[in-house]
């Protein structure tokens, strides 16, 4: 149990003291820009399975 607690100890220094941390208004800004793309790239896939979705069922309309 003493190994593990020095380890948490340690992890915690590391995290602390030698971890370059990204400034916060720049995390904030990536965070924004993350979700934009997000949003844009699903509704691509989104529109791009309607699309697929349409035609494959057109098809088989005028097969049948």
């Amino acid at each position: 149990m003493a190994g593990f607690v020095t380890y948490v100890k340690e992890s915690f220094d590391e995290l602390k003291n030698h971890v370059s941390w990204t400034p916060w208004p720049e995390a904030q800004r990536l965070t924004v820009l993350v979700a934009v793309f997000s949003i844009i790239f699903s509704l691509a896939i989104w529109g791009v399975d309607t699309v697929f979705s349409r035609a494959v069922k057109a098809y088989f309309e005028f097969i049948s």
